[in-house]
């Protein structure tokens, strides 16, 4: 295998997304008539800014019409050392974006020989879902939500997508999926600004586990399997993902105080 060679118009520079192009590699987009009951979807992901930081978080299940085609798909993936992006529509085309955003970002910088900005992060993933809008008029729609810590502000910051590419920066909180109504909710009543990392993710355990409640698609803690919902933080230490017995953790206390009020209601 030898390596392609550019002149000076069609060199892409840093950008692999536009290699990815020229080399003719990337997917075509799908034929028409796809059932959504052929398609496996994921849902809800949810982000808050804390006092350091952004806390991501999204559930484990997949969902193909009516049935749960799979218990334990990952929903939040690291982009970088200080960025996450959490996927939410087709599973299949938002995996692979995720991969191919990675990929970019690496390739940035490595021929920059510095990481791109997260403003830049965050309009790169805008222009693949700008790419992926004929895939997403055909039923493979992808919306995700990216975050990370801005290492020139010294701050959190998160971004919301629409199918189109549209890329819109939230103050505080973000969601989305089937269930961001009721998990946006809880977000919208328990939120602080200056809450602690253990606050924020104590505050969207309580919004997925609400969202699993009440929306059939998003998937709460399956403590019989022991699989949790991922969560993960981003700081100026970087990218860490919480682990599996801190959140289990949390349903747990959720699950009880939960059961508890609604023993209290039947007396």
């Amino acid at each position: 295998m030898t390596l392609p060679s550019f002149d000076a118009a069609s060199d892409p520079g840093s950008d692999f997304a536009r290699l990815v192009r020229q080399q003719g590699t990337e997917p075509f987009p799908p034929a028409e008539g796809i059932s959504a009951n052929e398609i496996t979807h994921g849902t809800t992901c949810v982000a808050v800014r804390y006092s350091d930081g952004v806390v991501m978080a999204g559930d484990r299940r997949a969902t193909a019409g009516n049935l749960i085609s799979h218990r334990s798909i990952e929903k939040v993936f690291a982009a970088d050392r200080h960025s996450a992006v959490a996927i939410a529509g087709a599973a299949g085309p938002a995996v692979e974006m995720v991969r191919l955003f990675q990929l970019q970002l690496e390739h940035y910088e490595k021929v920059e020989g510095s990481p791109l900005s997260l403003e830049g992060k965050a309009n790169q993933l805008g222009q693949m879902l700008r790419s992926n809008l004929p895939a997403a008029m055909s039923g493979l729609a992808v919306v995700p939500i990216f975050a990370g810590y801005d290492l020139g502000r010294q701050t959190g910051r998160l971004f919301e997508y629409d199918i189109t590419g549209g890329r819109y920066e939230e103050a505080d909180y973000a969601a989305t999926g089937s269930g961001s109504l009721h998990a946006e909710t809880v977000i919208k009543v328990g939120y602080r600004r200056d809450m602690t990392a253990d606050e924020a993710i104590e505050l969207l355990a309580e919004s997925l586990f609400q969202a699993a409640d009440a929306d059939s698609a998003t998937g709460g803690a399956d403590t019989l399997r022991g699989i949790y919902p991922i969560m993960a933080t981003m700081s100026n230490d970087g990218f860490e993902r919480v682990a599996d017995d801190v959140v289990g953790a949390k349903f747990a206390e959720i699950a009880d105080r939960f059961a508890a009020n609604h023993r209290s209601e039947d007396v």
